[in-house]
């Protein structure tokens, strides 16, 4: 038996963030990062709260890729404080950090019930809809993704006001890793006619609006197109889950601090030929792999249809590269010019390792083995 909820209340659309006035909560801890803190961005969010007499402190603390330690002081923050709530106003890294400091915090000390409440900054993570969150190990070099119905926020607020000011590269980086959230739900071994669905929207949206989003910041239709199709890709994964783009992007952000989304649509071509099992010397055949069936819906529905479902796969696999390029992405890791030959090389292995047993690999349409994982490792060089 399979189940489908949403969990999360989201409110979108103009004044979105006038939501904050009416949030039942009394007692506030905003958590963000430096530049968001001491931005003028950070006055959308107070001055809610302060027309709401919402008591409230800011915990600035919060890095990308949130290592183990920064989450730590943040419990600490948040048992002295003691919220009736939490306010996560970011990317990626201030969400997954505010869910897990409420997590650990009430495992330390149950002291109530206490909200969370997501406003991201960025499009791309969907984690304000979602029950997953990733913290490093800076010593080991390992992201961890932490999953757990618990960690659900309690209400999203989705306003482009605050991803206008976004720049190009990020656009492109958050707006690959929504592409990848949708497309990997899709092809997930525990996909549902619901999630499907919803991922299958949020493609259509990144087919029209995210390359008019990268080219043209101040195009607000398209940043909240673009805002809408990241949360609707978050609850597409969050119910389907995810699989080996996902897996092998992680280690890429653990070991080389590459972004997220970057290491993601570096990874998709790749990612998706090993899937379908489809590269540029194949033939048409009788039998696919389930995978390919799904890869052609979504090219139909980007509009690159062809004659054969290996060409169909392929004109996806264009596509994606297409992407990349034209929103200045690099195709490779030797492209990027900041890794050396040999440091990523000798790295290979144990990130191979550590892809294998990723949460997210195990939904995987095709059960990759470590030689599989090494060869697609190799040939992103």
């Amino acid at each position: 038996m399979k189940s489908f909820d949403i969990k999360t209340k989201v409110f979108f659309g103009d004044q979105a963030l006038d939501r904050l006035e009416e949030i039942p909560y009394k007692k506030v801890l905003v958590i963000t990062d430096p530049f968001i803190a001491e931005s003028s961005m950070i006055k959308l969010v107070t001055t809610p709260l302060e027309k709401g007499q919402k008591e409230y402190e800011i915990f600035k603390d919060v890095v990308p890729d949130p290592p183990i330690e920064k989450i730590s002081i943040g419990v600490e923050k948040m048992l002295s404080y003691k919220p009736d709530a939490i306010v996560a106003v970011g990317g990626g890294s201030a969400i997954d950090s505010s869910k897990s400091i409420r997590e650990f915090a009430l495992r330390v000390e149950n002291y109530g019930d206490v909200g969370l409440i997501a406003i991201p900054t960025t499009s791309g993570t969907g984690s304000e809809v979602t029950s997953f969150a990733v913290v490093t190990d800076p010593k080991e070099q390992v992201k961890y993704p932490l999953v757990s119905r618990s960690m659900m926020p309690d209400e999203a607020i989705l306003d482009a006001e605050l991803v206008k000011s976004v720049p190009p590269a990020i656009t492109a980086d958050t707006g690959m890793d929504v592409f990848t959230h949708a497309l990997e739900a899709c092809v997930s071994i525990n996909r549902n006619e619901f999630a499907t669905a919803l991922a299958e929207k949020a493609i259509e949206i990144c087919g029209v609006f995210l390359l008019r989003a990268y080219l043209d910041g101040n195009d607000t239709h398209a940043r909240q197109k673009m805002h809408v199709a990241s949360c609707l890709a978050g609850l597409a994964f969050n119910s389907a889950s995810l699989g080996l783009n996902h897996g092998m992007a992680h280690q890429l952000g653990a070991v080389f601090h590459i972004p997220h989304g970057r290491a993601n649509a570096m990874l998709l071509p790749h990612v998706i030929e090993f899937n379908s099992d489809i590269n540029k010397h194949s033939k048409s055949r009788k039998e696919y792999l389930p995978a390919v069936k799904k890869y052609s819906t979504v090219a139909q529905i980007l509009g690159l249809s062809s004659y054969n479902k290996i060409m169909t796969v392929r004109s996806l696999v264009n596509w994606v590269q297409f992407m990349l390029k034209e929103m200045d992405i690099p195709l490779s890791i030797s492209q990027m010019g900041t890794i050396s030959e040999e440091e990523y090389f000798r790295a290979i292995d144990r990130m191979a390792d550590a892809a294998l047993e990723d949460a997210c690999t195990e939904t995987n349409p095709r059960v990759p083995t470590k030689e599989d994982v090494v060869a697609i490792y190799r040939a992103l060089w």
